[in-house]
């Protein structure tokens, strides 16, 4: 990865710590590690873009509701994350499985005492926020 991304990706996540009314957890995106992969165009498909991300994800973190303007794609490396995703009841995901996230889905990650690191992909329109936070009240 390139220093400007890595540079990014950190950015974004300080941004999100801030911007998050959080309750219980005073600050999971600081103890979050965010490392992009890979970002490139889709070949063939104007205006979008594939991010490649490895997320790991510390013990007892209960991420904020946010959903993500293209489809999300994650795979578990090592661990175990329960998704809720609106509308569906919560999935526990564990080290092997996967699971995609529709663009536009509310959802949250929450980690047990263990954390997880997760492969993530997504399909993205550039120019597009990469996450964007829900209220609490939302």
């Amino acid at each position: 990865m390139n220093r400007q991304g890595h540079s990014t990706a950190k950015a974004l996540l300080c941004a999100f710590a801030l911007m998050t009314p959080l309750g219980v957890n005073a600050d999971p995106y600081a103890a979050a590690q965010l490392e992009e992969l890979h970002r490139d165009a889709l070949e063939g498909v104007e205006g979008r873009e594939v991010i490649m991300l490895r997320v790991t994800l510390p013990p007892n973190v209960d991420l904020p509701r946010h959903w993500h303007p293209g489809e999300e794609f994650g795979y578990v490396l090592e661990g175990e994350v329960t998704l809720s995703l609106e509308g569906q009841p919560d999935a526990v995901q564990r080290a092997g499985d996967s699971v995609k996230i529709p663009a536009g889905a509310i959802h949250t990650a929450i980690t047990g005492d263990e954390g997880a690191t997760l492969l993530v992909f997504r399909t993205h329109p550039v120019g597009e926020p990469e996450q964007v936070l829900v209220e609490p009240d939302q």
